[in-house]
């Protein structure tokens, strides 16, 4: 286990892999992680006033305002006990985006570049464990035990934004709204793209690159 000191975002259309490839990183690296998604499902889950206002926009496929968003994640970041950490799902607008960087000036941004069909396929198969945000599939990845969380025999359950039809406008936004975010952090010169259609495919890519950008800090 590697200690480091990286502020880094990794950012990626719905369905990518950006929860399974965050889930590798952690494992090689000492970060502390923020999964934008899985804090607002949690607080959907418990029913707080944020997760009953996301609750809102996130049934339709529709992104979450961004003054909540930036409330919310601000609001995460502080409970952290280090400024070493991975972010997931966050920002998804230049506005967010602005807004996170007067905050915290990133090191990295790692974005995920999978093709949309293979996107649609893969979410259709897909099954999460709310309370930890463990996610499965069903062709690749399975559960242990079908429909049972590996680790607390938990049920597992469907994400109401993992419908196909709600799948297909989330890309949509994304092309839309979160493109100019990948066009803000190159403009930083922080940005690297990973192409795959597979989340085995372009991980080792992103460690090795992390590995890289550490070595190359350490030595500057």
């Amino acid at each position: 286990m590697s200690t480091v000191a990286l502020k880094t975002v990794i950012l990626g259309a719905p369905g990518s892999g950006k929860g399974t490839i965050s889930a590798r990183i952690l494992n090689k690296f000492k970060l502390e992680y923020v999964s934008s998604g899985d804090k607002l499902r949690q607080n959907i889950q418990q029913k707080t006033s944020i997760g009953l206002e996301a609750l809102k926009y996130i049934s339709e496929g529709k992104l979450v305002p961004d003054d909540v968003m930036i409330n919310f994640v601000s609001s995460e970041l502080r409970k952290l006990p280090t400024k070493t950490w991975l972010l997931d799902g966050f920002p998804r607008t230049v506005t967010q985006a602005r807004a996170l960087w007067e905050k915290e000036k990133l090191d990295l941004a790692i974005n995920l570049i999978v093709p949309h069909e293979v996107i649609i396929s893969r979410v259709e198969g897909r099954w999460v464990h709310l309370p930890s945000g463990r996610v499965y599939n069903d062709t690749f990845n399975k559960p242990k035990v079908p429909g049972k969380d590996d680790i607390t025999g938990e049920p597992l359950t469907k994400r109401d934004d993992d419908k196909p039809e709600v799948i297909k406008k989330r890309l949509e936004l994304y092309e839309t709204l979160t493109r100019p975010v990948i066009d803000f952090y190159r403009e930083k010169k922080i940005l690297i793209d990973f192409f795959g259609k597979t989340s085995d495919e372009i991980s080792p890519q992103v460690l090795d690159c992390i590995n890289k950008f550490l070595l190359d800090s350490k030595n500057n």
